[in-house]
């Protein structure tokens, strides 16, 4: 079990460095006089039409919309085998986690709440800074491997995916728009015949991939937000085979479904997402109330939150401190919680809609900012005053 999830944390430290890579040059392209041609390309236009039924998106949405339901399906999947089989399958386990997870969720976004109160609009942004991207966070520790025990890789890891699964919750719940109750309804009988397969013992992705296009297809139509889908995927999908116990074919997706997830969605979404235009920026543009709320909820709420709730947890004795770790190691990892970035950026998105490109700039202004001040302060607080150990994971 340790050895997955050692392999598991260094593929997701490699594709945070493949994100801050494409991230830059989305930034660079934005800057520079190539912009019009990068922004032609997200605005253009792609059409899938069969027998006269079609969709057209562009490019922007089709990553977002569409290729994006590939990484919530692995997220599902990682949340399910870490319910069941990893980190969150007993209660002792998944305390500190969980109380972590919990605080850093809730802290930034009253953070962001209360500087954003008197602006109704900037108020949809609220769950924008309580995201922590499990890929670069990761990326960071890794880099700093000799000095981070594996028991905080484990405890970030386990964090980031409770993160992930109440980002999901709050997709759902808040980013919505009005319901089609017939494509809804469409969806769920998808669903059905879904967890019907589970039923039947179908463990071939094939069938359930079909089903899950269809699905995917009805939530895009119905107002829920479409990459809730892949989760629904995940859910349905059979955690093991009844006729060959010691196969998973859950886990055997998940391994699958990792090298694409890493070095091809998520650097697409990057590559569309990053780009910030600084024309037009001053220093006043930081301290207006959108990325001034976003900035202080990553940098300082996710680390106000994560650890006063590990803290309290463990002095309750209701958790206990990752072996090896120190009260420092585990600022700094609580720190570099604050690493939002792809679940931030896509909040973000769904937050303000149609609201035009400086509302966008603005998010990702502060996503970016408030991203790689928790980025170095965490490493410099753990290269400062936690020591270098013998023998690393």
């Amino acid at each position: 079990m340790i050895k997955n999830i050692i392999d598991f944390i260094k593929q997701e430290a490699s594709a945070g460095i493949i994100l801050l890579i494409v991230a830059v040059l989305a930034l660079i392209l934005e800057n520079t006089g190539v912009a019009p041609y990068y922004n032609h390309l997200l605005e253009a236009k792609f059409t899938i039409t069969f027998d006269g039924l079609g969709l057209s998106k562009p490019f922007l949405l089709w990553v977002n919309d569409g290729l994006m339901v590939i990484f919530f399906l692995l997220v599902g999947l990682e949340i399910k085998r870490e319910i069941f089989e990893g980190e969150l399958n007993s209660m002792r386990k998944a305390t500190l986690p969980i109380m972590g997870a919990i605080g850093g969720m809730v802290v930034p976004a009253l953070i962001y709440f209360i500087i954003n109160r008197t602006h109704p609009i900037a108020l949809r942004g609220w769950a924008i800074p309580s995201a922590t991207d499990i890929a670069f966070a990761l990326g960071i520790l890794m880099l700093l491997r000799s000095r981070v025990p594996i028991s905080l890789k484990i405890f970030l890891t386990a964090l980031a995916i409770m993160d992930d699964l109440g980002a999901i919750i709050i997709i759902a719940l808040f980013y919505t728009s009005s319901l089609s109750l017939l494509s809804l309804g469409l969806a769920v009988c998808c669903l059905l015949i879904l967890f019907l397969f589970n039923r039947l013992g179908i463990t071939k992705f094939t069938p359930y991939g079909l089903v899950g296009l269809i699905m995917w297809i009805c939530v895009l139509k119905s107002g829920v937000h479409a990459t809730l889908a892949g989760v629904a995927i995940a859910l349905a999908y059979p955690l093991k085979d009844k006729k060959n116990p010691n196969y998973s074919p859950s886990h055997d997706l998940e391994s699958s479904l990792m090298p694409w997830v890493s070095f091809l969605v998520l650097p697409l979404f990057a590559f569309a997402n990053a780009g910030v235009p600084f024309t037009n920026m001053t220093l006043a543009t930081i301290f207006q109330p959108i990325p001034l709320g976003i900035i202080l909820g990553l940098f300082i709420g996710k680390q106000l939150g994560i650890m006063s709730a590990c803290w309290i947890a463990i002095k309750l004795g209701i958790a206990k401190m990752p072996t090896g770790a120190t009260w420092m190691s585990l600022y700094g990892v609580s720190i570099i919680c604050g690493i939002g970035f792809t679940m931030s950026l896509f909040i973000g998105g769904l937050a303000f809609t149609g609201q035009g490109p400086h509302m966008t700039a603005l998010v990702r202004l502060g996503v970016l900012i408030g991203s790689f001040l928790s980025g170095i302060f965490g490493a410099l607080i753990i290269l400062l005053f936690c020591k270098k150990r013998e023998k690393t994971a």
